[in-house]
C-alpha cells in the first residue's frame, strides 16, 4: 500500500467499514439465543460481492433495487480508500456480536494467491512463481506442405478496396509497414500489407461523421485497427485464471484447419467485429489449412480459434470458406468429466492421453484414482468433496501441475505430507462465511510449503450498537 494524507480514508480504520458492517448486522442479524453472525465478502475499486439480505423475496424486485443502492452506499467509503491505497481489492470477514461490538479481518493480497470467484475464499494459489498452465506453454506445430489459399490476390484485394474505401484513406508507406514488421517480430503477409497500402486503418484518414466510418466498416468487413496497433496473439494475450486455465487442453486433429492453441507467435490480429470477437491473420494453420487464412478469436473462450476465410481476399470479398475440418473427435478426451451426468467413473475416464480429469457431484461410493495412476499426460486433477475415496492415492499422480480439492481432503495431504511437489498451482473448494478464515488458515499451510508470500489478515474490532 502507499503512504496516505492524514485526512484520507484508511482501508484498515473502523469508521471507513462502519456504514458497511451496520447495513450487514442488519441483514445478518445474531441470534437471539446471542449466537453470533457471520458476513463476509470482496470489495474493489469497480465492484463488489456482499451477502444479499435474507428477508427479502427474490420476487421483491423494488426491495431488492433498494438493497443494491444501501450496498453502494455502504461499500464507497472502502472503495474510495481502496483507491487511495491503490489496492485493487481486499476481501474481509466481521463476525457481529448480539450486544453490538463486532470483529473484522481485512484480508491483504497476496501477489501468489488469485482473487477468489464472488466470495471471500482466496482463488489458486500461485505456488511457483511466472507458471503458467501446460497449454499456454504450447506453441504451434510445424506448418506442414501449407502455403497461401489459391484464392488469396492481393492485387485483388487492393483494386477491391480502393474502389470501396472513403477518398480520404491513406495507405502506409514501406516503412510504416517495416516498423510494423520489426515491432512485431514477424514479417507481415502479403495480403496483409496490401490492405494497409491502401490504408493505415486510421479514423481521421477517413473523414468525419458517422458515415465515413461505416464506409470503412463495411469495405474491410470488420473495425480495422491501425497499423501501429496490429498485435501478435500469443498465449499471454489471452492470460487466464489458473481455475479455469487448468482445465483446458490442447487438441489439433488431422483434419483440422486451425490449430486448437491458446495463442500463437503467427496469430497476426488486425480487426474486431465491433463484438469483442478479434479477427487474426493466420500464418500457423492446422493440418487442412492455409497459410495466412482468417481465423477469429472469440472473447468467450480461453482457448481455439474458428476459421472465418481461407485468405484475406475472400473475406474482403465476402466469399465462403472451405471446411473447417474437425468434425469429429479422433480418440478419447484428453479432458474428462466424471460425474452423475457424465462419465460413470475414473476407469471411464483413463486413457494415456488424459490430461484433466474432473470429479462432480458424484452420488454413489467415493471412487479410487487406481486407474489413472502412472498416466503419463495426468497434470490436473480437481475432486469435488467426498468423492475420493482416498486422498493420499494423489501422491501417486506424479506429474501434476494443478490439483483442488476439499478442505478436508487437503488436510490429509498436509498431514501426511503428501502433497504432490509437482504443483504449479492449488486451489481449496469452500463455501460459506464462518469457513472463509479457515480457508485462509488452510492457504497458508499449502503457500508455505513453496515459501510463498502468506494471506495476511489485519484484525480491526468495533462498536455498531444493537440495531435492527
Amino acid at each position: 500500500m502507499t503512504d496516505q494524507d492524514a485526512n484520507s480514508p484508511s482501508v484498515h480504520a473502523f469508521s471507513t467499514w462502519e456504514p458497511l458492517l451496520r447495513l450487514l448486522r442488519v441483514w445478518r442479524a445474531p441470534g437471539r439465543d446471542g449466537t453470533p453472525s457471520y458476513a463476509s465478502g470482496r470489495i474493489g475499486q469497480g465492484s463488489w460481492s456482499l451477502p444479499s439480505r435474507e428477508d427479502v423475496p427474490r420476487s421483491d424486485r423494488f426491495a431488492r433495487d433498494a438493497g443494491i443502492r444501501a450496498q453502494a452506499e455502504a461499500v464507497d467509503p472502502v472503495r474510495r480508500a481502496l483507491a487511495v491505497a491503490g489496492v485493487e481489492d481486499v476481501t474481509f470477514t466481521a463476525e457481529f456480536s448480539a450486544a453490538g461490538p463486532v470483529t473484522l479481518r481485512v484480508l491483504g493480497r497476496s501477489p501468489a494467491v488469485e482473487s477468489g470467484i464472488g466470495s471471500a475464499h482466496p482463488g489458486a494459489l500461485l505456488l511457483v512463481e511466472g507458471a503458467v498452465p501446460e497449454p499456454w506453454r504450447r506453441l504451434p506445430e510445424p506448418v506442414r506442405e501449407s502455403g497461401p489459399a489459391p484464392s488469396a490476390d492481393p492485387a485483388l484485394l487492393v483494386r477491391t478496396l480502393r474502389d470501396r474505401m472513403p477518398p480520404g484513406a491513406v495507405g502506409a508507406t514501406d516503412a510504416e509497414l517495416g516498423a510494423a514488421e520489426a515491432r512485431l517480430g514477424v514479417p507481415l503477409p502479403e495480403e496483409l500489407k496490401a490492405l494497409y497500402r491502401v490504408t493505415r486503418g486510421q479514423g481521421e484518414d477517413w473523414g468525419e461523421g458517422a458515415d465515413a466510418a461505416e464506409r470503412a466498416y463495411r469495405s474491410v468487413g470488420c473495425e480495422l485497427f491501425p497499423l501501429e496497433e496490429v498485435y501478435v496473439a500469443n498465449a499471454a494475450s489471452r492470460a487466464t485464471r489458473w481455475q479455469f486455465a487448468a482445465m483446458e487442453a490442447v487438441v489439433t486433429r488431422d483434419d483440422d484447419a486451425v490449430q486448437g492453441l491458446v495463442g500463437s507467435p503467427g496469430w497476426i490480429v488486425f480487426g474486431d467485429t465491433g463484438g469483442g470477437d478479434r479477427l487474426a491473420v493466420d500464418l500457423t494453420p492446422g493440418p487442412r489449412g492455409y497459410v495466412g487464412q482468417i481465423v477469429l478469436l472469440s472473447h468467450e473462450l480461453n482457448i481455439g480459434a474458428e476459421l472465418i476465410a481461407d485468405s484475406l481476399t475472400d473475406l474482403i470479398l465476402g466469399r465462403e470458406s472451405g471446411p473447417s475440418g474437425g468434425s469429429g473427435p479422433d480418440g478419447p478426451p484428453a479432458v474428462a468429466h466424471v460425474n452423475r451426468r457424465s462419465l460413470p467413473g475414473v476407469e471411464a475416464a483413463a486413457h494415456p492421453g488424459l490430461e484433466v480429469l474432473s470429479i462432480g457431484v458424484w452420488e454413489a461410493e467415493p471412487l479410487s484414482l487406481a486407474p489413472v495412476l502412472g498416466l503419463p499426460r495426468l497434470r490436473t486433477l480437481v475432486a469435488y468433496p467426498g468423492t475420493l475415496a482416498d486422498p493420499l492415492e494423489i501422491a501417486g499422480l506424479k506429474g501434476l501441475e494443478y490439483l483442488e480439492l476439499s478442505p478436508q481432503d487437503w488436510r490429509v495431504l498436509l498431514d501426511a505430507g503428501a502433497v504432490p511437489r509437482s504443483l504449479s498451482a492449488a486451489a481449496i473448494t469452500a463455501h460459506g462465511n464462518q469457513e472463509v478464515l479457515s480457508t485462509v488458515a488452510l492457504a497458508n499451510e499449502i503457500l508455505a510449503l513453496w515459501d510463498r508470500p502468506q494471506i495476511i489478515q489485519t484484525v480491526v474490532e468495533g462498536d455498531v450498537g444493537i440495531t435492527g
